[in-house]
């Protein structure tokens, strides 16, 4: 297979189809023209001010309550930083982020899995863990469209997990960077918004790489000023400040209704691709399994009796890339493989999962 003949569900970024480049044109030269000095010198460690308040407007928070950083990436690794130490017991969902898992676990905390469910992270046996003298420090939850599974945080949950909070002491992570990618249903409360009535501590991160473009590197941190400042004492010893031209092109792409904008694109685009992956899946691979997704990038597939990581190789030589879901949780979805249907066009998907298929045929024989 040559490169132009891959076809890829591996990566979860947007096709350059569906981002705006004219409006991020315009916004650079706005940016240059109306702060050519805030855009192109040193900034701050707490981020670029105009972005900073429209971000803390869009929360109804504070500017003291956020802080802008080199993608969402950095924020989780600011906040485990600051929050987490060598031996702290950590809550994740199982499956969740490579990265996030790789990220706790070279810090040297002890991860405990949590099992994800269609609505979402299973609270009665997070409740089981804790009533066993486990403490955690922090619980890292993707609440919307979860990577890799795809599913939502459902409403009940959401409040029972605050509560759990509240009564054992353990910050909630809410990493939501696909929340705004939603296909349909209802817009559910974040838990940031929810944690003051429920007495839990939340810190919020999200970005603009899967509503902007993931060239823009803008991610953000949402929570309590005392921690922030401290994160920001870090940050200043890191690099001064994070990247300010790339977060004045941003707020000047939002502050015109741009990212509104692009948010529409994006969501219609990925829409019909989850709805044909689904589809394809289907008719395709009728043995497997998943939940359609109502928002974000990805769709999680159990395939039943079939190895999932030697599915993943199998169709790698025939040219298709997907991402074996063994990479998303410590033991367990040996089964299962993760598809990103946000790189890939309409013309493409019938063709992938004919591939894929192909793939699981030639494992099961």
């Amino acid at each position: 297979m040559t490169a132009e003949q891959l076809i890829s569900f591996a990566r979860g970024a947007p096709s350059l189809d569906i981002i705006d480049i004219e409006g991020l044109k315009a916004a650079a030269v706005r940016a240059l023209d109306l702060d050519p000095v805030g855009a192109t010198a040193y900034g701050t460690s707490v981020g670029y001010p105009p972005l900073r308040k429209w971000v803390a407007d869009r929360h109804g928070v504070g500017v003291d309550h956020v802080l802008l950083t080199n993608g969402s990436l950095q924020a989780d690794a600011f906040l485990f930083d600051a929050v987490c130490k060598a031996g702290d017991d950590v809550v994740v969902e199982r499956p969740t982020y490579d990265r996030t898992l790789a990220s706790l676990v070279e810090r040297g905390c002890r991860v405990h899995p949590i099992t994800v469910d269609a609505d979402g992270i299973d609270v009665d046996e997070l409740r089981t863990l804790l009533e066993s003298g486990v403490r955690p420090t922090l619980a890292h939850i993707i609440p919307n469209y979860q990577n890799p599974a795809g599913v939502t945080l459902s409403l009940a949950k959401r409040q029972a997990l605050l509560a759990l909070a509240a009564e054992y002491g353990f910050t909630i992570f809410e990493d939501d960077p696909y929340v705004d990618i939603r296909f349909r249903g209802e817009q559910l409360p974040t838990l940031l918004s929810l944690a003051d009535a429920a007495g839990a501590t939340v810190v919020r991160a999200c970005s603009f790489t899967k509503t902007v473009c993931p060239g823009v590197r803008v991610g953000y941190l949402v929570g309590p000023p005392a921690l922030l400042t401290s994160i920001a004492t870090t940050a200043t010893n890191l690099y001064i400040s994070p990247g300010m031209f790339a977060q004045a092109v941003v707020y000047q792409f939002c502050a015109v209704g741009d990212f509104d904008k692009s948010v529409a694109t994006v969501s219609a685009a990925l829409s019909e691709r989850a709805t044909l992956l689904g589809e394809q899946l289907t008719a395709q691979i009728p043995s497997a399994s998943f939940t359609a997704p109502d928002g974000g990038y990805f769709l999680w597939v159990d395939l039943g009796d079939v190895d999932g990581d030697a599915v993943a190789e199998a169709a790698a030589k025939l040219g298709v890339a997907v991402i074996k879901g063994s990479e998303f949780a410590p033991s367990g979805s040996r089964h299962a493989l993760r598809l990103a249907y946000s790189a890939v066009g309409v013309d493409q998907i019938p063709e992938g999962v004919r591939r894929l298929a192909e793939a699981v045929e030639a494992v099961r024989g």
